[in-house]
């Protein structure tokens, strides 16, 4: 790729915000670096050009409008000439050589997919993720609830949020409808670490040695243990079907014909990892800001119907999901600014969730924010599948967890995993108050 469409419009982004959005150890220190960036560029080059040592040249998309442009059109913007996840050119050359034709599909999952196969590969379990169907392990998720709430208050007063307890909720809810057994969670945390946190120093594998492309490395070896974990499943779950999404998910069909195993464990591996890590930083990033805006907590205590939207804003203003790229089918503007066929784009979620032109005071946490048209799900045909499952089990968290603790606080930095892909919190140190 070259750089003269970003020269001659003079859209080049300045070295110093470049990295603050591209890098993964940006990612550790969101509210000094990778914040201050997207407000530049909204500001200054709402579609500017980023030039990064070791990376592709990446279009910086940042502002609302534009992300949703992009969503809405993926003939125009693909997800699958390039890789749709940010690696280094090291990384995707690595990746590249995995596959037998020398593509960048190292994964049949739905990220890397386009229509018509991602429609037809998302409709065909698309039932079981609706909210009519989901609502009916409502007791289910519910008795997980209390059981988790019950063991955060042996804690006495002060835990880990993080560490100790919103990694672990989400995890039992999604897992246990999934259909794994419950002596496997301790496993599936520690891959899904291993598969989202591969450029942070704090999760590398002790198998990976350190190269350019020892992300990449990490990441391929993480799919890898989950598949050889899967296998053992799906021919189980035709024989003897159970009343759990794996079963959904080995049995589906399209054209009257099994999913592929690659499509298979793909899609178990997306709700053995998503399905379950972003919802515990939003459950980690509602407690910090409770714990910033104690009156707020007080609000959502006093009148439990608020919770929906304080879950909904916990999605907007932690932005879980940092990121998926899109490249070029064609030349095009976007905001003003030409595009060559082949460049790429980088979304940026968590930047479009603070655009001032569609939230006042972005920055803050507002429990009653209104209206709350957030990115944090994404929009278009990639929306998240999942989005009704989070929600009511983070809304039943909520429930059972407000009547029994009065107030939270901060009592240490919080400790985001660096990383520009999905984020969780590798610590939340908190005091809390029962009631």
């Amino acid at each position: 790729m070259t750089s003269t469409s970003s020269a001659a419009q003079n859209t080049r982004v300045p070295d110093d915000i470049a990295q603050a959005v591209v890098l993964p150890e940006s990612y550790g220190n969101e509210t000094e670096i990778t914040y201050p960036a997207f407000a530049w560029l909204r500001q200054n080059m709402p579609v500017g050009q980023a030039f990064v040592e070791g990376y592709d040249p990446l279009w910086l998309i940042t502002k609302f409008d534009d992300i949703m442009t992009v969503e809405k059109n993926h003939s125009l913007f693909n997800a699958t000439m390039n890789n749709p996840i940010l690696n280094t050119q090291a990384g995707d050359t690595f990746l590249r050589s995995l596959t037998p034709d020398g593509s960048i599909r190292y994964l049949d999952a739905l990220p890397f997919l386009d229509p018509p196969e991602h429609t037809q590969i998302k409709a065909a379990t698309s039932n079981w993720f609706t909210p009519k169907n989901v609502a009916k392990y409502t007791e289910r998720i519910r008795e997980i609830a209390r059981e988790d709430v019950e063991k955060l208050l042996s804690y006495d007063g002060e835990c880990d949020w993080a560490a100790d307890f919103a990694l672990y909720y989400p995890l039992r809810v999604i897992l246990g409808l999934f259909g794994i057994p419950q002596e496997d969670l301790g496993l599936m945390l520690k891959l899904t670490q291993d598969f989202f946190g591969a450029n942070d120093p704090d999760e590398k594998r002790d198998d990976i040695e350190v190269s350019p492309e020892a992300a990449a490395r990490q990441f391929q070896a993480a799919f890898a243990d989950f598949f050889a974990y899967f296998d053992q499943f799906t021919e189980d779950r035709r024989a003897n079907p159970k009343d759990d999404l794996m079963s959904v998910i080995a049995n589906a069909k399209v054209d009257g014909e099994f999913l592929s195993r690659g499509i298979v464990n793909g899609s178990y591996l997306q709700v053995a990892t998503a399905g379950h890590d972003t919802t515990s930083s939003t459950i980690s990033a509602a407690a910090l800001a409770m714990a910033r805006n104690p009156d707020q907590w007080q609000k959502v205590r006093e009148d439990h119907s608020l919770i929906p939207k304080m879950v909904d804003e916990a999605v907007r203003w932690g932005s879980p999901v940092k990121h998926f790229m899109r490249s070029a089918s064609e030349d095009t503007v976007l905001h003003g600014v030409q595009i060559k066929k082949g460049e790429r784009v980088m979304l940026n979620y968590p930047s479009g969730n603070r655009d001032e032109d569609y939230f006042t005071n972005a920055n803050e946490f507002d429990l009653e924010r209104s209206p709350n048209k957030h990115l944090g799900f994404g929009f278009g045909g990639h929306m998240c599948i999942g989005q009704h499952i989070a929600r009511l089990e983070m809304n039943i968290l909520f429930e059972e967890l407000l009547p029994k603790i009065r107030k939270i606080e901060l009592v240490g930095e919080p400790k985001p995993i660096k990383t520009n892909f999905v984020s969780s919190y590798k610590s939340l140190p908190v005091r809390f108050t029962k009631a």
